[in-house]
């Protein structure tokens, strides 16, 4: 008897950390869903849908089309961003999945920002099809990698060959954010001369190891990448109907996007229309910049977003489905 107890007793803590598991990740998705429709309600209610409404009104059919084919073919490009992933990772779901997962993150991460809605819906999608944790993170660290590259170098080269004029409260001279670009430059090009001169391509990071791709793969990242962000600017631009040069446009959506970084902003909300008028209302009326800011929004922001949240309830309907049938 006492034997029999000496063997059970160690095991009842394991045992009640595995009954409370199921329990906390409930609540976890629970509170997961309620914020994510507290967010879309609020956001609802943040945008001023009048000025949205006159200005699609106001924009030609032609603008609106063309925008929002620069929008999709954004988002359509980041959904292959996770297939370096999976080539990286060896795993074998087909890419139609894998583009639809990295679609619904990517939109959940625009507007949950990336914790709550890029890296946690991955870890779930990614789950649901058999994936493991390690490899759901060597995924998300290279698709970051390769988001963040582009921008290093068409910020870079923005920042120190098209420097703009900035408010004087900003308190940041010219050479300072040529300086800035040139060192931004520098980082997206040394990553690409890594992996491709580096024999032992692996770094340590906290006990994991993580291998650094080849350099074709490296090159690959940083075009894909710069056409990404090329595509958003490109947006912006046909719907400011070429007013404004393109190369500025895509200076300040750069600098607003470290902004919404920085200030962890969901969905940088405020901060882009801030940093836009900030820098630009003296060449276009900051209404109508607000105005074409929020239409930018509408198309690139809250369009893709309904779109995930129907992917997503489908994708968790039918693998409640396949678990029942199992």
């Amino acid at each position: 008897m006492s034997a029999v107890a000496a063997e059970t007793a160690p095991r009842r803590p394991a045992l009640r950390a595995r009954a409370w598991w199921p329990w906390l990740r409930k609540a976890f998705w629970a509170a997961f869903f309620a914020l994510l429709a507290y967010l879309l309600v609020n956001q609802a209610r943040n945008i001023a849908w009048n000025e949205v409404a006159q200005t699609l009104r106001d924009l030609p059919l032609p603008v609106l089309l063309a925008a929002g084919g620069l929008a999709c073919a954004s988002h359509l490009l980041y959904a292959t961003f996770d297939l370096l992933g999976r080539r990286a990772v060896g795993h074998r779901l087909p890419a139609s999945q894998v583009m639809l997962v990295t679609f619904i993150s990517y939109a959940f991460n625009l507007n949950m920002g990336a914790l709550v809605g890029g890296v946690a819906s991955r870890y779930r999608l990614y789950g649901r099809l058999g994936l493991g944790e390690m490899q759901v993170t060597r995924i998300m660290a290279l698709s970051m990698v390769t988001n963040w590259l582009g921008y290093l170098l068409l910020g870079g080269l923005a920042f120190a060959l098209f420097p703009l004029p900035l408010p004087s409260e900003w308190d940041i001279s010219d050479a300072v954010l040529q300086i800035a670009g040139a060192l931004l430059a520098a980082v997206a090009l040394g990553y690409v001369a890594a992996c491709a001169l580096l024999r032992r391509r692996r770094l340590t990071l906290r006990g994991q190891t993580f291998a650094l791709p080849s350099g074709r793969t490296a090159l690959l990242q940083l075009a894909m990448s710069c056409l990404n962000w090329s595509l958003i600017a490109g947006t912006i631009f046909v719907l400011l109907q070429g007013q404004l040069p393109y190369v500025t446009v895509l200076t300040v959506l750069l600098l607003a996007a470290v902004a919404g970084v920085v200030t962890h902003v969901p969905a940088g909300l405020g901060v882009l229309e801030a940093v836009f008028v900030a820098l630009l209302g003296t060449q276009l009326a900051p209404a109508q910049l607000i105005g074409t800011l929020l239409a930018y929004r509408a198309l690139y922001y809250l369009a893709p977003l309904a779109l995930a949240v129907l992917a997503f309830l489908v994708f968790e309907i039918r693998h409640k489905d396949r678990t029942r049938n199992a």
